[in-house]
């Protein structure tokens, strides 16, 4: 199979998942937590995958399947074929009814992501990796091309702990005195296809993330001109502790705003 094969079941296998979520969506589906009370999964979570799942088989049955649901939760695999999913990515934003939520899928060989894709159903949006550059609903997308950071909007991606929220509040008060402002969406995946077309200037994170939060976002960051690393400046790979990803202008300013550990 080539990648453009990859890309393909990608974008099938994301539109798919993502019909299937937007047809619950504000419809009182029921809602279940896991480890804690905030953290939510519901049936359109598992049914969203399912449908995903269906579409990468038919053509890659041998793949490996890296995801957030239904017992995929494993780490990424250094070589070979894996396919890395979140159904809904920002399901807090769902049960609540906010739009801001998205389905990813991410094909990766031998640790480099092939295909990328984060649709967002209920704004009619979607991100698409497109041979060297991304596509945002068809058309070239890119990075930010503010370079005064000053003007930058800076968006805190993963929540922190609950024992860890000194951490979060030191973070964005970084954020608001160094840069214009923050934004907070609730959707890693979200965020980062913001930095990738340009909408805001970076995203940030001094927590670990799983890779179905950051593979798609950051494969699509990397083709659209902008930088992302781990708060030491090291290249950003799944089992990075943090995350700075950014349009590249002012991409040390961005990483030296950062709390020190």
């Amino acid at each position: 199979m080539t990648q453009t094969d990859r890309a393909s079941v990608a974008l099938d296998a994301a539109r798919r998942a993502g019909e299937a979520a937007a047809a619950t969506f504000r419809a009182g589906i029921d809602v279940e937590t896991k480890a804690n009370k905030t953290d939510y999964v519901t049936a359109a979570d598992r049914d969203a995958q399912r449908r995903a799942l269906e579409t990468i088989r038919e053509t890659f049955p041998d793949d490996v399947i890296v995801g957030e649901e239904d017992g995929h939760d494993r780490p990424l695999p250094d070589s070979g074929a894996a396919w890395v999913i979140d159904p809904i990515d920002g399901t807090s934003n769902y049960v609540r009814g906010l739009p801001m939520w998205a389905t990813s899928v991410a094909a990766v060989v031998d640790s480099e992501t092939v295909a990328a894709v984060n649709a967002m159903p209920a704004l009619d949006d979607e991100v698409v990796l497109a041979g060297d550059g991304i596509e945002r609903n068809g058309d070239p997308a890119s990075v930010s091309e503010r370079t005064d950071p000053e003007t930058f909007h800076v968006v805190p991606t993963l929540w922190w702990e609950r024992d860890d929220r000194d951490t979060y509040a030191e973070v964005c008060e970084a954020l608001v005195t160094t840069f214009d402002d923050l934004r907070r969406y609730g959707s890693a995946q979200f965020a980062l296809s913001a930095v990738a077309t340009g909408a805001v200037e970076a995203a940030v994170s001094t927590e670990p993330a799983h890779p179905w939060d950051t593979v798609a976002g950051v494969a699509l960051i990397r083709a659209a001109g902008g930088v992302v690393t781990d708060r030491h400046g090291e290249r950003w790979h799944p089992d990075s502790e943090s995350l700075v990803a950014s349009n590249g202008a002012a991409h040390e300013t961005v990483r030296a705003a950062l709390p020190e550990e």
